[in-house]
Order: structure tokens, then sequence, then C-alpha cells
């Protein structure tokens, strides 16, 4: 498949990738950023068979590790401090295949968040993909718990028989309950960003979601949306983009392709959702046009 290991340097830390060549002549490749504390091959292998799966159809990729994950040297970061990784991936990237013009960033779960926080300052993407992007903040847990969860649970025979015949304590789900109603009503307004000079908001200190939509409305170009069914992380960017005001609008933008697997898991761990996330990876990325001017 002529997969070989690229190394490449950060400051004085040392960071390893794999690339897949694709086809000679490729215009269009796929960086996969790497989600939560694991390395480039990815949970049950998902990343190293999606690069494969899309090298076989011609598009070049390359998966990388973060600094002080995997095979990288360096100190552990979080999704958000990731910018300079991603900008370094994307610059070897680009050298190792001349004449691609255009990448798209492939993220799962805090690799998703990372890629909108990055993606409107290189001209160099040309879309996202994003799978159950994280969005989490004490109230939207709490709100995905009460309609993912609780609800089910009051309104589940099986809760009830079991209650009644003593299995286990009723009170303590309800106090539980009761106390995920409190984190959503007792949340204190939040104020707007300001506006800087350029028009911009200045979201630094905004709440995680809110600078999640900036990043949003600033990239341009389009988004392949994938959200599981049965995932607590996707229930909670369900409902954030449904009811949180800085998200108005913006999953129902044309540029916007959003495909649901509502039987999946987290990291799409059986290999019938596996295949699923690549082809409509696949085929995405052979319709999507660039960018539109920002």
């Amino acid at each position: 498949m002529n997969e070989r290991a690229v190394v490449f340097q950060l400051g004085g830390d040392e960071l390893l990738g794999i690339l897949h060549p694709g086809a000679a002549g490729a215009t269009r490749g796929v960086l996969i950023a790497v989600g939560g504390p694991q390395y480039r091959v990815g949970s049950h292998r998902q990343f190293l068979l999606l690069a494969r799966d899309l090298a076989a159809q011609g598009i070049p990729v390359f998966r990388f590790d973060f600094r002080g994950m995997g095979d990288a040297s360096g100190a552990q970061r979080d999704y958000e401090e990731v910018h300079d990784d991603l900008r370094a991936a994307m610059d070897t990237f680009s050298a190792e295949v001349p004449g691609m013009r255009e990448v798209v960033i492939w993220g799962l779960c805090g690799a998703a968040s990372a890629a909108l926080f990055y993606a409107w300052r290189d001209p160099r993407v040309a879309g996202l993909v994003l799978a159950n992007p994280w969005v989490r903040t004490d109230e939207g847990l709490a709100r995905a718990y009460l309609k993912t969860y609780y609800l089910q649970r009051l309104v589940s025979r099986d809760f009830w028989s079991g209650a009644l015949k003593g299995r286990f304590n009723p009170w303590a789900s309800l106090r539980s309950l009761g106390r995920m109603v409190g984190t959503v009503l007792g949340r204190r307004a939040e104020a707007p960003p300001a506006a800087t000079d350029e028009g911009r908001f200045d979201v630094s200190s905004a709440p995680l979601p809110n600078r999640m939509a900036e990043g949003w409305r600033r990239f341009h170009g389009p988004i392949l949306l994938v959200l599981s069914g049965e995932d607590l992380t996707a229930a909670e960017f369900r409902d954030v983009a449904s009811h949180a005001p800085a998200w108005d609008g913006l999953l129902r933008q044309p540029r916007v392709t959003l495909r649901e697997l509502p039987d999946a898991n987290h990291t799409f761990s059986r290999r019938e959702w596996r295949d699923q996330v690549a082809t409509w990876t696949h085929d995405w990325l052979r319709q999507a046009p660039g960018p539109s001017p920002g």
C-alpha cells in the first residue's frame, strides 16, 4: 500500500505520522486528527482502516500523533492546545504530497472541536468531517442525561417493576434526577461575547459551545457531520445545536451534510458502522466543493 512513516519536528519535540499516498496527482487529501487520549491507529483501528480505505480509492491521507501521545515526544495536550500540532502536520502533509492543493480535516470527539478552532485560520483547509463533536459543559451533560437516560427510565416498565419488587431503591435515581434538573435550571445567564474592532467576537472566555459555533461560522468550507445514536457526546451536541442561540441555523446551512447512525456508539466500534462512516466520507469527498470566499 506504500504506507510509510514520516517524522517531523515541532519546536524541540518529534512527532510521527503515517502517510497513505493515494493516487498520483491527487489534489485533495485528508488529515486525520486524533481525539481523546489515543494515538494514530484509533479505537478499534478505526483511523488506520479509514485511511487505508480512502487511500485505496486514490485519496492521500496523513494520520499522526499529537505531542505527548503515541510515539510523539513532549507534554500531553488537550484539544484546545493542539493548534501548532495541526499546523505542523498540515505543513508536513503538504510537503509530502506536492500536488495537493486542498486538505480536509477528519476529527472525532475532541479532535472535531480542535478542527473547528483551527480550520478558519488555514486557507489550505477545504472541508471538515466532524464525528460526534465534543461540546461538554455541566449544563449540556445534565440535559443530555435527562433526555437520553432519566426520561427513558421513568417511562420504562422494567424500572418500575424492579422498584416495586425491591431490586433497587428508586429514590436514589429520583434524587439524582433532581440534581440534574437543578443543574439545568440553575445555570446563570451568559452575556454574549464582546465584539472586537474587526467586527469579530472575542470568544476566548466564552463557553465551549459558543467558541465552537464561532469557529463554524468563520470557516466557509463544506462540513460533513456524523452523529451516533447511542452516544452521550453526540446527544450533547444535538441538544446544543438545537437550543443554544449561538448555534441558531448553523446545521441548516446548505454547506452542511448531516449523517446519523442510530445504533452506533461513540467510536463506531462495529465493522458495519466503521464501513458506513468510511463510505459517507468517501462519497462526500468526491462531491463536496471547495470553500467559498469568506
